[in-house]
């Protein structure tokens, strides 16, 4: 429905209207990665211009975290996993969601010596301290397993060097880094989130509710650009990878093409929604729902939040 309507909100919006938008500032959640392919190549191939709307993206330092930016008017649209929106709003930040791009859980938990996650009660286990563990923490809860989590900044080290029992890692990112250091994963030491009952959407673009009402027709076309740069991405995967790697060459980020290959392909496979089996760019209602009953449920929000509240009217 949010597709359909933003399909013809795009038709009728007149370019010369939108071009005389201001810039929009896009900032990733994270530095430059194949995680932000779509955006990266909807700039690169020129979809924001022909769309009349003057994108600039800016990615995020440790000093200025993407949401910080957006709540202090340093960029208008950024990256959100679901369940840090629905915190953002429980804490009295409206926010829009306007366009969904996972539609699957990517979050895994990983242990050690091929031990079975669901039988090591009270393990360390690696959690990321810019937080994305949200299903984590309910799952140590409701499970009884008691976890005690310990914060790492970005990396795996702390678990290649022995100091955690698990950690967790998101199956396009972390996961790889894993394999490539040389730890052994099987589907006895794996956890996957999605197949357990904790299959919540992440990563979604989001503006301030304030900022997408004032700007309504720009953000459309923000989105509908954005999508089409995930779309040409899902077609050509090593030319969406070329883009990709300029932007990583360009702010200086350690890694690898193999890496970003991998990353690319799971970023896209967890963008095809397991039941209708299409790439859908849409926020799931019920999705959206099990994700707020966990976290009241475990006392991380005060309220349930709506699907109501987070998509464009």
């Amino acid at each position: 429905m949010l597709t359909a309507i933003l399909t013809l909100c795009f038709n009728m919006v007149p370019f010369t209207m939108a071009a005389q938008d201001e810039t929009i500032v896009f900032t990733p959640q994270w530095t430059a990665q194949a995680q932000f392919a779509g955006y990266y190549v909807a700039e690169a191939k020129g979809f924001y211009r022909e769309a009349g709307v003057k994108v600039h993206i800016e990615h995020p330092t440790p000093t200025q975290p993407a949401m910080a930016r957006l709540q202090h008017n340093q960029c208008q649209a950024t990256t959100l996993q679901l369940c840090q929106a629905l915190e953002i709003v429980d804490g009295g930040i409206p926010l829009v969601n306007i366009l969904q791009t996972s539609m699957n859980n990517a979050m895994v938990i990983v242990s050690a010596r091929n031990e079975d996650p669901l039988k090591q009660k009270g393990a360390r286990v690696g959690i990321w301290s810019v937080g994305f563990g949200q299903l984590a923490i309910c799952m140590s809860i409701m499970d009884h397993l008691n976890y005690e989590f310990v914060r790492f900044a970005q990396n795996v080290n702390l678990f290649v060097a022995g100091a955690l029992d698990a950690t967790l890692a998101m199956s396009y990112n972390e996961y790889y880094q894993l394999v490539q250091a040389g730890i052994t994963v099987t589907d006895k030491n794996v956890y996957r989130f999605c197949d357990h009952g904790y299959n919540v959407q992440e990563d979604g673009v989001y503006m301030t509710r304030s900022y997408y009402e004032k700007h309504r027709n720009q953000a459309i076309r923000f989105a509908q650009a954005s999508k089409r740069g995930w779309e040409y991405a899902a077609k050509h995967p090593d030319e969406a990878l070329d883009i990709v790697m300029k932007y990583v060459d360009r702010e200086k980020i350690g890694t690898n093409r193999v890496m970003q290959q991998l990353m690319l392909q799971e970023v896209l496979r967890l963008q095809v929604d397991r039941e209708s089996k299409k790439r859908e760019f849409r926020l799931r209602p019920d999705m959206v729902k099990r994700a707020s009953h966990l976290m009241v449920q475990n006392r991380m929000l005060d309220r349930e939040v709506t699907y109501q509240e987070l998509i464009a009217k």
